[in-house]
């Protein structure tokens, strides 16, 4: 029968189905099957399962199937090793809040995860409370041109209203951000209950802890799905085959430069540099998604042999032409 993920946590698998949850194993077969991560079930999924032999048996995962979307990080560790966060999700939510832990930079690297994976990001700014009007409407204005924000308080309940507009009945949305920028706390507000654990964070540095444990999807009383993830230290970027660079407003401007494979750093009818120039765009933006752009081209690099030999050729031929240059200088 089909059947949607709502809860994975160390080897369990908690599925929907149209008679209720049922937990499920999966197998070793399709474990040993899997080229990766990307191919073991995760929150959002929809599965095929197969019933125990009575109605209250362990039910069994016999198939994955293909995802519209997801979230998709590299994951910790020092091998080139997806992790999916989500699977199926229309809308991202990526929380920050009001204090020391807002930053335009890790904003911008959401961002180019999110649009890698297929879905739509939003940008909630939590904890609003903590600012006056002028301070939040500046802290807005830092938010990476393009992305929509919400502003909210889970403490005062201003801006829940704006934000439900945003779950809009069957739609599945997650929310992602770093420890302490009260995720399950907005969610326990719009489900009307104190369905998840929360805690305080640490007000010397505004350092969240880790209350969240386990992603799990939630139906709200307006008809959304709402998936929490435990918070996030560190998003290192996934990049997948034919991914490329257009995670932003400056790599869609970059198709207008006049070679393809500009750098954005000098070179005649640089479309991108022009508009720094003009002011449309702002220079740490500019070197935010260059950072992107090293980042994901690393990653290729990673996972394709073939790519890291090119590039380590193309690297062995500088220093020898830079060798050579020195040299006849010398003479």
């Amino acid at each position: 029968m089909p059947a949607r993920v709502v809860v994975a946590h160390r080897g369990v698998w908690i599925c929907g189905t149209a008679d209720g949850e049922r937990p499920a194993r999966f197998p070793g077969r399709l474990r040993y099957a899997a080229r990766d991560a990307r191919e073991v079930p995760t929150v959002g999924d929809w599965v095929g399962l197969r019933l125990g032999e009575d109605a209250g048996g362990l039910a069994t995962i016999e198939a994955l199937l293909p995802r519209a979307t997801s979230l998709t990080r590299q994951a910790s560790g020092r091998a080139a090793a997806p992790q999916v966060l989500a699977a199926n999700v229309d809308v991202v939510l990526i929380v920050t809040s009001a204090n020391a832990d807002f930053s335009a930079a890790r904003l911008g690297r959401y961002r180019a995860a999110v649009a890698a994976g297929g879905a739509e990001p939003v940008v909630v700014v939590n904890k609003a409370d903590l600012l006056d009007d002028a301070a939040l409407s500046e802290l807005r204005e830092r938010v990476p041109r393009g992305m929509r924000v919400v502003t909210t308080s889970a403490f005062t309940g201003a801006g829940l209203d704006a934000l439900s507009a945003e779950l809009l009945p069957g739609s599945t949305v997650v929310l992602v951000g770093s420890s302490g920028v009260g995720k399950s706390t907005l969610l326990n507000c719009l489900l009307g209950e104190s369905h998840f654990a929360t805690s305080e964070v640490r007000v010397s540095d505004d350092t969240g802890r880790h209350t969240t444990t386990r992603r799990e999807l939630v139906a709200l009383p307006s008809g959304a799905l709402l998936i929490d993830t435990p918070g996030i230290r560190e998003l290192a970027l996934w990049v997948s085959e034919g991914d490329g660079e257009d995670f932003d407003a400056i790599g869609l401007l970059a198709r207008d430069c006049r070679f393809s494979d500009c750098s954005h750093q000098g070179e005649p009818g640089c479309a991108v540099l022009a508009a720094v120039e003009a002011g449309d765009i702002d220079p740490d933006e500019l070197s935010d998604h260059l950072q992107l752009e090293r980042e994901a081209a690393w990653q290729r690099r990673r996972q394709d042999p073939a790519a890291a030999r090119d590039h380590g050729r193309a690297f062995q031929k500088m220093v020898r032409e830079y060798q050579s240059l020195v040299k006849h200088k010398r003479r």
